[in-house]
């Protein structure tokens, strides 16, 4: 039997030697995570069940990142339940806020999350460490409290479906634009409970940070998670990261009844999300008669430094427009002291950007620019639907840095050649 790259992952953290898809079964978690919203209720079910110690307390990380910097006394109480669950059981991956980042961003970098790893995280775009080549599925709260007692986690083997891209991106398009570009062709629920395999010489071609921002939205088409094989290109990102060893998963050979979808990537134009589903996709060029209130550039999905310097890039020399609110968000402390160091702060800053700490405070509407009714943002977070960054009446469209950066300064989506 050949076995899929989830499969023989899988397989790998059970006790047997093949898996197959719709196959039931109790895997071992090399690591586990949770935030300040889904933590706490995690940490209440393990207390509640009288549990007295974690399975490894090396291989569980708390990181507080969507409602902080505390915005309020519920969201202090919150931080402060991970804290002390945390030196109440030694825990060593509890970042405190100031050492933090966003943790789709932070814990690759940490080099906590590795290929060939089986991760849980109690939050759905865990599957952006797919890009890794692990196997890593977002769960609910009550599932993280087991595994902090066991080590372990139930699952049913999803099925998968293979991506395969061809051809050299367009100037302008990245990773985002081929997520998109993917979900608006199959569809919020056209990978429902699947693993979304992405391949082919275009993938290879990429970057981690494009490679993370692929992964990173799999759930919003309704996969399972989204993977990516381990290559060169994976190992020298994890060369010098790594806190501990791991075993990269290889396949030989294809399953032979595997569906698969090709794409010529050449094709792919800068994207844009309209509300209020990530499937609502057209190109970029097409929306140039949609006004905005505001950009959001950051986030898991895309708060990474090559994010930050093609932001930068476009901003250079330019202003942002008058009746825009330009919010940038690094993910991660490292990615705002390298954007320090390279200078990009001079350009947002000299632009009439106002940069933030990291946190994922707007992306879900939490704080630091939430959105009054009415109004519009254009934004490189991953979601969209009604209500997602603040007034129900409000409008959230999704795109790339590029597509943002731009649309910052002209005041209207628009793809970056009518900058550059």
């Amino acid at each position: 039997m050949v076995m899929t790259l989830a499969e023989k992952i899988i397989a790998a953290h059970t006790d047997q030697a093949e898996v197959q898809a719709g196959q039931f079964v109790y895997a071992g978690v090399d690591f586990c995570l949770g935030n300040d919203i889904t933590a706490p209720i995690a940490i209440k079910e393990f207390e509640d069940a009288g549990i007295e110690r974690v399975f490894d307390r090396k291989r569980i990380a708390l990181v507080p990142d969507h409602f902080t910097p505390n915005k309020d006394i519920a969201s202090a109480e919150q931080v402060k339940m991970l804290r002390r669950f945390a030196e109440r059981h030694r825990i060593e991956y509890f970042f405190e806020i100031g050492r933090m980042g966003i943790e789709h961003a932070l814990l690759p970098e940490m080099g906590l999350v590795l290929p060939g790893d089986l991760v849980i995280g109690a939050d759905s775009h865990t599957c952006t460490y797919g890009a890794l080549g692990a196997f890593a599925v977002g769960v609910g709260s009550t599932d993280l409290a087991a595994c902090f007692a066991t080590g372990k986690v139930w699952l049913r083997v999803p099925e998968t479906i293979r991506f395969m891209f061809d051809g050299k991106l367009p100037r302008w398009s990245s990773g985002k634009d081929i997520i998109l570009h993917v979900i608006g062709d199959i569809g919020v629920d056209g990978a429902l409970y699947k693993v979304m395999e992405f391949t082919g010489p275009t993938i290879s071609s990429l970057p981690m940070d494009d490679r993370f921002a692929i992964c990173n939205m799999a759930i919003e088409a309704g996969a399972k998670t989204g993977i990516i094989k381990t290559d060169d290109v994976t190992e020298d990102y994890v060369r010098g990261r790594a806190k501990r060893g791991y075993r990269p998963c290889h396949v030989n050979g294809s399953p032979d009844n595997i569906e698969t979808r090709s794409y010529n990537a050449s094709k792919i134009s800068p994207q844009v999300a309209m509300p209020s589903l990530p499937s609502n996709v057209c190109p970029a060029e097409e929306l140039s008669h949609i006004k905005i209130d505001q950009v959001v550039i950051g986030s898991c999905t895309n708060g990474r430094i090559s994010d930050m310097r093609i932001a930068a890039q476009i901003l250079q020399g330019r202003k942002v427009h008058p009746s825009v609110r330009l919010l940038i968000f690094p993910a991660t402390q490292e990615t705002y002291l390298q954007a320090v160091r390279e200078g990009l702060m001079d350009v947002f800053i000299g632009a009439g950007a106002a940069v933030s700490t990291p946190t994922c405070g707007p992306c879900l509407g939490g704080h630091s620019g939430v959105l009054a009714e009415g109004e519009r943002c254009l934004s490189t977070t991953n979601r969209n639907f009604p209500g997602r960054m603040g007034h129900p009446k409000s409008e959230v469209y999704l795109s790339s840095p590029a597509v943002a950066a731009a649309s910052a300064v002209t005041g209207r989506i628009t793809h970056p050649e009518e900058l550059i």
